[in-house]
């Protein structure tokens, strides 16, 4: 799969062309399905369920990213590239770069504010973001037809 934004941000060196084996993908899926699980249960601790929403939704990202043949390093990249690796709504990415810009909060300046709706929508993304990503083809090899 190539995309012409995407190819555009390798060009300027803010993501590097790399194929995935099938054993990444499958371990990305595996660790934002245990996550996702995990953020559902009521009797963890708000920031328990709002990091385990966040890293599984960045898995699935990460995993879109990875099949599509592509690698970053940057966090907020790989959520906006979703829209070019499983056609993520707008008001979706919009979900996932608040819930980015309040880990960051939370990781760097100690700070996470209690927000119950936020983190609904985060697992409700990132459940719409699982079924994406796990609907979304795997791109042929270079060279390859079908």
């Amino acid at each position: 799969m190539t995309s012409p934004e995407l190819d555009n941000l390798v060009r300027i060196g803010k993501l590097k062309r790399e194929s995935a084996s099938d054993e990444e993908i499958r371990g990305l899926l595996q660790s934002a399905e245990d996550r996702l699980n995990d953020a559902g249960r009521a009797d963890l601790s708000y920031s328990s369920r709002f990091d385990l929403a966040y890293n599984a939704a960045h898995a699935l990202a990460l995993a879109a990213l990875r099949r599509a043949g592509y690698r970053s390093d940057n966090r907020y990249l790989v959520f906006q590239a979703l829209a070019h690796t499983v056609g993520l709504a707008a008001e979706k990415w919009r979900v996932l770069a608040k819930a980015h810009e309040r880990r960051n909060l939370a990781e760097y300046e100690g700070h996470l504010e209690h927000d119950d709706l936020l983190l609904a929508e985060l697992i409700t993304t990132a459940n719409e973001l699982r079924k994406a990503v796990v609907a979304s083809p795997r791109p042929m090899a270079p060279g390859t037809r079908s």
